[in-house]
């Protein structure tokens, strides 16, 4: 395994182990896990887990919880299961290896009530690929698409599941054309900005399977103050 750092969260209640050079979790990862919401006694599935900061939050803050990720490179999964074992959550929270596209309900002893994903955001064919394979499998449509991850939430999705998301603001089109093409119905979109005075970069996505039309848009969420620290939105999300 490359050399890793090791970061702190909820004020070191849970320690993080990364790739020094590799990929790492972004501020995504936490809005994500911060409004995701799972019901007491739900199980969530994380795809593309990555080191798996988006399972350990969840766990952590909602007890009754079972949580699954999936990760497609050996490397982050084993860093994965690693992290989860360290935090004292192997009991509660499952890293698998492997595809998400060849994902059955019957690996997670059945269907799920929420999936949460931070996908790729570029096409593989756009922009500069970054020459870090694990980066550019996180940042490009190399491994998975938005098609791809989509269709397995909805696949893995009981009837009226969530699929919670944040997505690049230029591609909400593909998101939500792509979630209503699968069954997913759109029913809730957050704008997320950098600053108050700023145009969304980001948007946060969610659907319910199976769900009639009709979507609700949220105010914007505002990631920093005019000083450069978190707004008290964002900074409730960092703390237990």
């Amino acid at each position: 395994m490359d050399a890793l750092t090791t970061d702190t969260f909820f004020n070191g209640r849970i320690q993080v182990r990364q790739p020094s050079a590799g990929y790492r979790f972004s501020i995504d990862a936490v809005l994500i896990a911060g409004c995701a919401k799972p019901r007491s006694q739900d199980t969530v599935l994380d795809l593309g887990t990555g080191c798996g900061i988006i399972p350990m939050i969840l766990a952590y803050r909602y007890a009754g919880i079972r949580v699954y990720g999936i990760e497609v490179q050996p490397q982050l999964a084993e860093l994965a299961a690693l992290n989860i074992e360290e935090n004292s959550l192997k009991n509660r929270v499952k890293v698998l290896c492997m595809d998400m596209k060849m994902l059955q309900s019957a690996a997670l002893s059945g269907p799920v009530d929420l999936v949460v994903s931070n996908p790729p955001f570029r096409k593989a064919e756009s922009g500069r690929i970054n020459p870090n394979r694990q980066r550019a499998i996180a940042r490009h449509e190399i491994m998975a698409t938005l098609v791809d991850v989509v269709e397995t939430a909805c696949r893995m999705l009981r009837a009226s599941g969530r699929f919670v998301s944040v997505y690049p603001a230029q591609r909400l089109t593909d998101m939500l054309i792509q979630m209503r093409s699968v069954g997913i119905e759109p029913k809730f979109v957050r704008t997320i900005h950098s600053g108050k005075h700023t145009e969304a970069k980001l948007i946060l996505v969610e659907g319910s399977k199976g769900a009639r039309p009709g979507i609700k848009i949220g105010p914007p969420l505002i990631i920093y103050n005019q000083d450069g620290s978190y707004t008290e939105e964002v900074e409730q999300m960092f703390l237990p």
